[in-house]
């Protein structure tokens, strides 16, 4: 019934977004209606993901006392994830892991076309995994579901894949916006992570789906900010240095947490089978979880904890460390070095969930721990100058730690501003943020988001030529009216090919089709009239290396560098396996280029 009340409901705005269609209303109208109604959508769908999440973990945990240890951490995660599993496999019957990491590919690759069942089946896997304690965060989950609800209008009302792209971006803008109540942050994450071209056509639409979502989780919240935070100690000139050191903490830190995530996927993606992933994942979660109950779920709660000064021992209730207040540092240092198992064991296993959440938490403790050593190194109190408060360093690891797992240092800095109602650290937010960026990319150049994609050619970036490559389509590009020859074919069969041929270039294949080399015609033009020679002159002693062949697998832009070096007109193409498929011509992918570009920048 649930189902049959959604779709009514989805009927009725097509049909409401219909007839203003009939009336004549411009395409700019139309898209600021449909990112308002994208916007709604969002915000809903994520106070519904909120709420089946504190749901699931209050049912399981509320009865946990502090000072006990609780043995079911090692059982609760395991059964997340299988049911996960169960519900993807059965029910939704697909991937919908890796959630921004699909809406870049589908932006650079599939023209921002996003299945329509990730409206809600993120939604659901995610609320199972994190409720039952995956260590992941919702954010990713619903950045996806929020970009499939753009995507479905889109494809629904037949717009251009640009404008098609557009409300993808909206989507994902509304869902942070909604799920940290932080419409410029949502605004900023589209720009950097998603990498969207800004203009004013697509500035007012993602506006108006910020802030429409964001007003719904108003209604539904309150618009105090989403972490209790009162401010310590305001900024003055003379803690720059130890924000400046705590901004190379915190790349150093993203670049453990990205690389470590990268290895320990790589172990996951050697596992064959489903059921080894789920038991290796599983058992690494549930084990980490159990010795360190702080990495249950999102860790918001112990984030609050870090910077409102609560006690040592909520920090590390139920660990076999509480009691003993004295080991909080190294109980927050085993956290920060484990946090990326867990996280990459709930996905690896299974389970869904994004990185969010993970380096907020990570950024969160690596802030506090640094302020606790910078005090202990220079034996400090509160009342001396280069003092550098628990709570203010917290927020400042918290916006370091984003900028360099996301490469998005604008991101980070309105995020943490928004999330706190800390708007007065502006300037250590940015110096923490800047540095911790500058330091990480010196080591990746790619976000963990955009890193598979990258190695693939697939990600779609703020260089406008390298954009419209990765827009473009290799297959789509193949010209397969070449006329293929054997090489053992004699000289007069070979010219009834050439006369029936218009092309100059003949590529020669063996018997299963796969390719040998290649015939000009110019190679061949001082023999064809000649018929003496026709039984006595075989293909073979014609033919000759292309100057380069293309992989089906290539990225466009290791094509354009092949036609570069060798100054080639013709290039063929092969599959995996060696089988001739056609030739791409410069001349060809030239033209592509400039329709792709005329319609990459249209408004």
């Amino acid at each position: 019934m649930k189902t049959f009340g959604i779709r009514r409901k989805e009927l009725t705005i097509i049909n409401f977004v219909t007839e203003k269609i009939k009336e004549g209303r411009s395409l700019k109208h139309i898209m600021l209606l449909l990112s308002f109604i994208v916007g709604i959508c969002t915000g809903l769908t994520a106070f519904i993901l909120k709420t089946i999440i504190e749901l699931i973990k209050h049912q399981l945990t509320s009865n946990f006392l502090a000072e006990e240890i609780n043995w079911l951490y090692l059982v609760y995660p395991a059964f997340g994830i299988l049911v996960t599993m169960l519900f993807v496999k059965y029910i939704v019957r697909g991937d919908i892991s890796h959630g921004v990491t699909k809406i870049l590919y589908a932006m650079s690759r599939g023209r921002s076309r996003i299945k329509s069942h990730n409206r809600w089946s993120s939604v659901i896997a995610s609320a199972i995994t994190i409720g039952f304690g995956g260590s992941v965060g919702a954010e990713a989950p619903i950045v996806l579901t929020g970009s499939a609800w753009g995507s479905g209008f889109g494809k629904r009302f037949h717009l251009t894949p640009n404008n098609i792209m557009l409300l993808v971006g909206c989507g994902a803008a509304g869902a942070v916006s909604a799920i940290f109540k932080a419409p410029i942050a949502g605004l900023m994450f589209v720009l950097e992570v998603l990498m969207l071209e800004l203009n004013m056509g697509s500035l007012l639409p993602l506006l108006v789906t910020s802030l429409t979502s964001v007003c719904v989780s108003y209604a539904i919240y309150g618009t105090n900010p989403q972490f209790d935070f009162s401010l310590s100690k305001e900024f003055t000139i003379d803690m720059i240095p130890g924000c400046v050191i705590l901004g190379i903490c915190c790349g150093l830190v993203s670049l453990y947490f990205t690389r470590t995530m990268n290895w320990f996927e790589g172990i996951f993606g050697k596992l064959k089978k489903k059921r080894y992933k789920f038991l290796l994942g599983s058992t690494v979660l549930g084990v980490l979880i159990f010795f360190f109950p702080a990495m249950y779920g999102e860790g918001y709660e112990v984030i609050n904890q870090l910077i409102n000064d609560a006690p040592a021992g909520d920090i590390m209730q139920g660990s076999l460390f509480y009691g003993n207040d004295n080991n909080l540092l190294i109980y927050l240092g085993l956290v920060l070095a484990f946090k990326v198992f867990a996280t990459t064991a709930t996905n690896g296993g299974g389970g869904c969930g994004g990185t969010f959440a993970p380096s907020l938490f990570l950024g969160c403790i690596t802030g506090f721990i640094f302020s606790r050593l910078w005090d202990m190194m220079f034996n400090l109190e509160l009342h001396d100058t280069f003092f550098l408060s628990a709570r203010n360093c917290g927020l400042f690891g918290m916006a370091g730690l984003m900028s360099g797992v996301m490469h998005a240092p604008l991101t980070g800095i309105f995020l943490i501003a928004e999330l706190t109602g800390g708007y007065k650290l502006f300037v250590p937010l940015m110096i923490v943020s800047s540095i911790a960026y500058l330091t990480i990319v010196t080591f990746e150049p790619h976000s963990i988001y955009a890193y598979r994609l990258a190695r693939r050619g697939q990600l779609l970036t703020h260089d406008k030529d390298k954009a419209i490559l990765t827009l473009l389509n290799l297959t789509s590009l193949i010209e397969n009216d070449y006329k293929t020859v054997q090489e053992d074919m004699d000289l007069s069969k070979f010219t009834i090919v050439i006369s029936k041929s218009h092309r100059n270039i003949f590529p020669v294949v063996d018997k299963s089709g796969k390719f040998i080399a290649v015939v000009s015609l110019d190679s061949v033009r001082n023999y064809m009239f000649r018929p003496e020679l026709y039984h006595k002159y075989t293909v073979s002693m014609f033919m000759k290396e292309p100057p380069a062949i293309v992989s089906i697998n290539d990225p466009l832009n290791l094509v354009t560098k092949k036609f570069e070096d060798t100054n080639a007109w013709n290039l063929p193409v092969i599959d995996d396996t060696g089988k001739y498929l056609g030739f791409i011509s410069r001349s060809g992918m030239f033209q592509s280029y400039r329709q792709t570009l005329k319609d990459f920048s249209q408004e």
